[in-house]
């Protein structure tokens, strides 16, 4: 077999890291020279449980004066991550009456550091996860009972579970995804021991992940996490409360129009699909293969680069590099077919708890406002059937 991959793909020309994944150094937790808005992410909990939000941001003639010159990539990110919250907890304070326009002391500065970041101005994964940890010992690993979240809507334990069971997913995936690299390039450059080692790596990494995301239920009650935590993460695409979705003012990219973006959803994180990708398992075109597309506008740029790499490495073909090299030594080496077997059983497996938590977790609960929709997804599509047919076409990657 030969490849069309032109060089062997590298974790490092990503962002990517071997051992966190997706996840970045440990993020910032202050940001220098900026104390109102670090005065906001503090006090957002109790702003937010008071009702008080909306009247404390329209109180600040300014919460940014302006960007410092000296910020790098990773004040950035924390600056999103109090801009995202805060922007989430104006509209929603009251989710009754939720905010159809936010203030240009919030909105004008928000806009200007996603686009510097290459995002939308809404809370994504990105913020609500891959950059809201931090250790409580710096010196131990990044592990459940050493995480805790920089920045929290209500707080409470549900709140802090549901999230860090996602950074811990994430830290896990790191060894996985250099496992899957290493036998997308064994197979581009012939090496069926680099391919089976890397193979029994991203396996390895998978049970891992597949059991933290078991663990959901220890700390995250479903009633809690409909009621107290899922509402702050709706946004103003296809949300029947703000069916025009929502005006930024101060924004001159935006006139005043109103905006609609997604909501925050674990579809935005990019281990499954890159997982879909480099393993071969494809999906019939649904509303859900086009709204995962969608997703990825809400990537960080350098995961949305490494993803669409990974679906760029196909043999002569046109077939998924991996997965085809291993389907045609299938008789030759078993023990290849074996561990990719395995692999896909696995992402079959983490798939279907996933349904099962969209069940329990919205799909059953009673639903009491309009915001807070049980039919949908954060991310405003329905899900059950479509989830369920994914789950469905994984499974038969096992056998085609």
């Amino acid at each position: 077999m030969r490849s069309r991959q032109s060089a062997p793909l590298a974790l490092s020309d990503f962002g990517v890291s071997p051992d966190q994944g997706f996840l970045p150094p440990d993020p910032l937790e202050q940001l220098p020279d900026s104390p109102m808005l670090n005065q906001l992410g503090h006090e957002l909990p109790k702003l937010l449980s008071a009702r008080r939000v909306r009247q404390f941001i329209d109180g600040q003639r300014q919460l940014l004066p302006s960007i410092p010159a000296t910020w790098q990539d990773r004040d950035y990110r924390a600056a999103m991550r109090i801009f995202s919250f805060a922007g989430h907890a104006y509209v929603w304070e009251a989710p009754e009456q939720p905010a159809a326009a936010l203030p240009a002391q919030l909105a004008q500065p928000w806009h200007d550091i996603a686009v510097k970041l290459g995002r939308p101005p809404v809370l994504s994964y990105a913020s609500y996860a891959l950059d809201n940890w931090r250790r409580l010992d710096p010196a131990r690993p990044i592990q459940l009972d050493n995480i805790v979240l920089l920045q929290n809507f209500l707080g409470g334990l549900d709140e802090e579970w549901f999230v860090v069971i996602h950074v811990q997913i994430e830290r896990q995936a790191g060894p996985g995804l250099a496992g899957l690299i290493q036998a997308i390039n064994g197979a581009a450059s012939n090496k069926p021991d680099d391919v089976l080692d890397g193979l029994q790596r991203l396996a390895a990494a998978q049970t891992e992940m597949r059991n933290t995301l078991l663990r959901m239920k220890e700390r995250c009650d479903p009633y809690m996490y409909y009621n107290r935590v899922r509402p702050y993460i709706h946004a103003w695409k296809n949300s029947p409360t703000l069916p025009q979705g929502l005006v930024y003012e101060g924004v001159t990219a935006y006139a005043g129009r109103p905006q609609q973006f997604r909501g925050e959803t674990g579809a935005q994180s990019s281990i499954v699909p890159c997982l879909d990708a480099g393993l071969g398992v494809s999906h019939a075109p649904d509303p859900l293969t086009v709204y995962l597309q969608e997703m990825r506008e809400y990537m960080p740029p350098q995961h949305r680069a490494f993803l669409r790499a990974i679906e760029q490495s196909t043999d002569e073909k046109n077939r998924p590099l991996l997965s085809a090299y291993i389907r045609d030594r299938r008789s030759d080496n078993p023990n290849l077919w074996r561990s990719y077997c395995t692999c896909v059983d696995l992402l079959a497996q983490f798939r279907e708890i996933h349904i099962g938590y969209a069940d329990s977790y919205i799909h059953r609960q009673h639903q009491i406002h309009a915001s807070n929709p049980s039919a949908v997804g954060t991310g405003g599509t329905p899900f059950i059937a479509y989830l369920q047919k994914h789950l469905d076409e994984t499974r038969r990657a096992l056998v085609d």
